[in-house]
C-alpha cells in the first residue's frame, strides 16, 4: 500500500489542512502517518480529530526570528530532529512527505531529501512563511494559495491550487448555528427579516486579544445592531460575562460549521485559512491583519489582496480602538450585498478542495506527478 507522511504544525493553520486530507488519501488507497513535535498542537489536534494516524515525534527548534539565547541552541536541536526523522523515514518507507510548514517541519523536509524521498510543501499565505523558505530548495513542488505567489515564487515547481477548505465547514446549518448561540428565539422566527445581522468575531489562536478587549469596551452599542458569536480563544473566555445576543466560544470544533453558517458578517485576522473559509461562504469581512511587530507581516499581505480585489474591507492593527472598530463593521454592513456578490463570483478561482491536494500528494504516492 502507498504511504504518505504528513507533517506540520506551531499553529492551527498549519495542522487543519493535514486533518483534511487524511480521509481523502486514504480513499486513494494511501497509508498515513505523521510527524510532528513532542508536545506541539499538532499532537493535540491529531489525537481529538485523526486519534487511529499513527503520530510520531521529534525534536525540532523554534526558528525565532528575534534575538534569543535559545536561538544558539536551535541549530542542535534542529540536526536532532534531522537525524530522527531520517530514523522514522527509514523505518516507516515512506513513497512520499506532504508538509504543510511550521518550524518542526523543517527537520522532516531535510531528511525527507536525504532520504530521497520526493516532498510537496503547501503555502497558504501570499509570501512563504520562514519554515518553508528553508525547506524550499529541498522541494519537488509547491502547492499555493494566492496567485501573487506563484509570480513571486522561485521554484520550478510551483503550482496554484487556490485557498483548500475543509468540507465540513460547508455542512453548516445556520438554524442549528443560531440555536447553539440562543439566537433562534420565537420573536425571529415569526418575522426572520427583522432579526438582527449575525456578527461573527474571531482573532485566531495569537491574535484575539486586542479584538476581544475592542469589542468589549463597545459590546452593548455593538449588540444594539447585531447578534454576536464571539470566538475568543483560550485565554479570552470570560464565563462571567453574559448578555442577550452574545455567545461566546474559547474554542469551537463541531460547532464551527453552524457558527459560520449563522454568520452575516466577520471580523477576523488575516491568517490564510480563517478568510479562505469566510470566503468560501461569502461572508463578508473585515479584516484585522497582525502588525509586523506582532508577525512577519504574512497577515498583510493576505488582508491587502482580499481589499485590492474588493473580497474584504480592512482596519490595520495599529488603528483598531473600540470605536473605529464599530466604524469599520458599520461601514462592512453598508457594503456587504457588494462584497458578498464579488465573493460568489470569485469562488471558482478563489477556493479549492482538499481533493485538489490530495490528487497531487496520491501522484507523487505512485511514483509520477501531475503534470
Amino acid at each position: 500500500m502507498p504511504k504518505a507522511v504528513l507533517t506540520g504544525g506551531g499553529t492551527a493553520g498549519h495542522v487543519m489542512l493535514n486533518l483534511a486530507l487524511i480521509p481523502h488519501l486514504r480513499a486513494r488507497g494511501i497509508d498515513v502517518a505523521y510527524i510532528g513535535s513532542r508536545d506541539g498542537l499538532e499532537r493535540r489536534l491529531l489525537a481529538a480529530a485523526a486519534a487511529d494516524v499513527p503520530y510520531y515525534a521529534v525534536s525540532t527548534g523554534k526558528l525565532r526570528r528575534y534575538f534569543d539565547w535559545q536561538n544558539f541552541k536551535d541549530p542542535f536541536r534542529v540536526a536532532a530532529g534531522v537525524v530522527e526523522a531520517a530514523r522514522l523515514l527509514g523505518r516507516l518507507r515512506p513513497d512520499v512527505v506532504f508538509s504543510k510548514g511550521g518550524f518542526v517541519a523543517v527537520p522532516v523536509v531535510l531528511a525527507a531529501r536525504l532520504r530521497g524521498l520526493p516532498v510537496v510543501a503547501h503555502e497558504s499565505d501570499l509570501t512563504p512563511g520562514l519554515a518553508n523558505r528553508i525547506a524550499l530548495p529541498f522541494v519537488r513542488e509547491v502547492l499555493v494559495t494566492f496567485p501573487e505567489t506563484k509570480a513571486r515564487l522561485r521554484h520550478p515547481r510551483v503550482r496554484l491550487v487556490g485557498g483548500v477548505v475543509r468540507e465540513a465547514l460547508l455542512n453548516g446549518r445556520r438554524e442549528e448555528g443560531r440555536r447553539l448561540c440562543g439566537f433562534s428565539s420565537p420573536e425571529d422566527r415569526a418575522r426572520p427579516g427583522r432579526a438582527k445581522p449575525v456578527l461573527l468575531v474571531t482573532g485566531g489562536s495569537l491574535g484575539a486579544r486586542k479584538l476581544n478587549e475592542a469589542l468589549r469596551a463597545r459590546l452593548d452599542d455593538f449588540l444594539a445592531r447585531y447578534a454576536i458569536i464571539h470566538l475568543t480563544g483560550e485565554q479570552g473566555y470570560d464565563p462571567s460575562l453574559r448578555r442577550p445576543g452574545y455567545c461566546q466560544f474559547a474554542f469551537a470544533r463541531e460547532e464551527l460549521p453552524h457558527l459560520f453558517a449563522a454568520a452575516d458578517l466577520a471580523v477576523s485576522r488575516a491568517g490564510a485559512n480563517t478568510i479562505f473559509e469566510l470566503a468560501a461562504l461569502s461572508i463578508p469581512m473585515l479584516l484585522v491583519p497582525l502588525s509586523r511587530a506582532q508577525s512577519r507581516g504574512d497577515q498583510i499581505e493576505n488582508a491587502r489582496s482580499f481589499e485590492r480585489r474588493g473580497l474584504a474591507r480592512v482596519l490595520p492593527d495599529e488603528a483598531v480602538t473600540p470605536e473605529a472598530l464599530l466604524q469599520a463593521v458599520t461601514a462592512l454592513e453598508a457594503e456587504a450585498e457588494a462584497i458578498r456578490r464579488r465573493l460568489l463570483e470569485a469562488r471558482d478561482g478563489l477556493i479549492a478542495r482538499p481533493e485538489a491536494v490530495a490528487d497531487v500528494i496520491a501522484a507523487y504516492a505512485g511514483g509520477t506527478s501531475l503534470d
